[in-house]
């Protein structure tokens, strides 16, 4: 989920095409046959953008929404009122968070369809939510303290955990596979799969050449950045060096002058601005980053090289997971060296 945003953009630089938001369940049409469906988010992020494809016998939907009884209700009255009779017939997920993934298994169980996903992202989601009900691992503890949490933090943790699959219908036992330039013909269209990482694993993004339309999911947005950070399953992963060259690569490999309809606020032209963008507000904080680990300096010491904001308790773990991925991000560059002391806290100075 985003977002503790760092990268800031010039409003010139982008163009929002489309002068009004649609309600809760509604359909607006974004472009000939592709219809903006926005549904609330239980989180500080409160909304989320989904997307139905018109098809001759039915609908393909791209994203689904969090697994809450109010989604549900909105689903079924759009499935009963403005479908004009036709089903669902494909489902597509970006990738696996629960705002994305949340009603896949509900959708596709209700319509007996496909669920369409990027092996891994559909994987984890399947690890992630059999978390549910288990008590904090002892190496996650370890992993936060590490970061410079004290008890209150891991008490904190330690409630948390497993609470991914609260917000996740149970996931199909199948799926159809979706990797880098897989084409498919959806609303009369032909559509490439575009993967990019660092936000997750394989985030899938649909690009049709035909339309100059770019379907985003979280890999690129238009007012926010998607959250990048490093997580207990992973100590010592380079996200962020995952996603600054999935930015490039998208900004080398796509036009700018297609209409990018992302997952959170407002369809946007500018595509390359904003990777551009995005590329310079990790790279800036990475710079601050290092130069405020003259001195030695923990996980959680380090928000204000990299957050213009106060984080408060409600985005403390996002943002000490961004917090590591921007410093696994100079390790991984030999612009930076961790030890870990004798209490289990790691100390970070720059080489």
């Amino acid at each position: 989920m985003s977002d503790v945003s760092l990268a800031q953009h010039e409003e010139g630089a982008l163009r929002y095409p489309l002068t009004r938001i649609p309600e809760p369940g509604e359909l607006m049409e974004a472009a000939p046959g592709i219809y903006w469906v926005r549904m609330p988010l239980p989180f500080q992020l409160n909304h989320i953008n989904l997307w139905l494809i018109e098809e001759d016998d039915g609908w393909t939907l791209v994203d689904t929404g969090v697994a809450t009884d109010e989604v549900k209700t909105l689903w079924r009255e759009i499935f009963a009122n403005s479908l004009k009779g036709k089903p669902i017939t494909r489902v597509i997920v970006t990738h696996l968070h629960p705002d994305h993934v949340g009603l896949a298994g509900w959708i596709t169980r209700k319509f007996g369809v496909e669920l369409h996903m990027s092996r891994t992202d559909f994987l984890m989601c399947r690890s992630l939510v059999l978390d549910t009900g288990r008590e904090a691992p002892q190496e996650a503890l370890d992993f936060y303290r590490g970061a410079g949490m004290g008890e209150r933090g891991l008490e904190s943790y330690k409630k948390r955990f497993g609470g991914f699959g609260s917000h996740v219908s149970r996931l199909p036992d199948v799926f159809r596979r979706l990797k880098e330039n897989d084409e498919l013909q959806i609303g009369g269209r032909n559509w490439r799969v575009v993967i990019g990482s660092g936000h997750a694993p394989e985030h899938v993004c649909l690009y049709s050449e035909e339309a100059k339309i770019l379907i985003s999911g979280d890999q690129v947005l238009p007012r926010i950045s998607s959250n990048v950070s490093v997580h207990p399953t992973e100590a010592h992963d380079n996200p962020l060096q995952d996603w600054i060259d999935s930015c490039h690569r998208l900004r080398a490999n796509l036009p700018d002058d297609v209409l990018v309809l992302p997952a959170h606020n407002e369809p946007f032209y500018g595509l390359h601005a904003r990777l551009t963008q995005l590329i310079a507000g990790h790279e800036d904080g990475l710079s601050k980053l290092h130069d405020m680990l003259a001195e030695p300096k923990r996980a959680i010491d380090v928000f204000p090289a990299l957050f213009k904001r106060k984080i408060g308790p409600e985005v403390f773990f996002m943002a000490t997971g961004e917090s590591l991925a921007h410093l696994n991000c100079l390790i991984g560059r030999k612009a930076a060296t961790v030890t870990r002391n004798e209490k289990g806290v790691d100390w970070y100075q720059r080489a």
